[in-house]
């Protein structure tokens, strides 16, 4: 009986001793990707720091480079044409044109 309570304590030890390995695993594993989710939110963080500094910058670069960026935009904001709208003169009409389609009935 005494080997029967012995055998039964060293799985309970074996058993709880795997429990703690799991857990550690686990914490490792959870720690591990709390890392790298914390690194990505620190170089956003500092990037988003940089780019407003040099936004509020008063270098000539900076300067130039809001220029030429406000520039591409203003060219983006016009209408697109085609070449035969951008001539003045009209187009001709065909030949199968007929003027009476163009009268009431």
């Amino acid at each position: 009986m005494w080997w029967f309570l012995g055998v039964v304590l060293a799985l309970q030890l074996y058993f709880v001793r795997e429990l703690l390995a799991a857990f550690a695993l686990f914490a490792i594993g959870f720690a591990a990707i709390a890392f790298v989710v914390m690194s990505l939110y620190m170089l956003q963080k500092a990037w988003e720091t940089g780019v407003q500094r040099v936004a509020d910058s008063q270098h000539p670069v900076v300067d130039m480079a809001r220029r030429g960026v406000n520039a591409v935009e203003d060219f983006a904001r016009r209408p697109l044409r085609g070449f035969c709208q951008s001539t003045s003169r009209k187009r001709a009409r065909p030949a199968s044109f007929r003027m009476e389609t163009l009268r009431e009935p």
